[in-house]
């Protein structure tokens, strides 16, 4: 199980993209959707809705289960995962406290001194 640092790491990092936000809207707002019916309802592909789901599943933030229709096709449903991420100056130096990773794993590209 990743530290509380490591996880909110992976959080706020499936968060930090535009259509990634959108899904989890959109999964809110909908309900349980299975990934066509998502992939139509938010204009992007299958391919890169899958992508971001699987970032999002990683993170915690979405659960899917696989289920059959009635006519035999395989449909996966995905619907939001209970989280809750509290930021304040206090939760962030208690998960910093338990980071794992190397801290230069965590520092942007281009910004090596801070």
């Amino acid at each position: 199980m990743p530290s509380q640092g490591d996880q909110l790491l992976e959080r706020l990092a499936a968060l930090a993209n535009p259509h990634r936000l959108r899904i989890l809207a959109a999964l809110r707002v909908n309900g349980r959707t299975y990934v066509s019916q998502l992939a139509r309802e938010l204009g992007i592909s299958r391919p890169l809705l899958h992508l971001h789901l699987r970032k999002l599943a990683e993170a915690g933030l979405v659960t899917s289960q696989l289920e059959l229709s009635a006519d035999g096709k395989a449909l996966n449903y995905f619907e939001v995962a209970a989280f809750d991420i509290s930021l304040t100056p206090s939760s962030i130096a208690d998960a910093a406290r338990t980071l794992t990773s190397p801290q230069s794993a965590h520092t942007p590209e281009g910004n090596k001194h801070g």
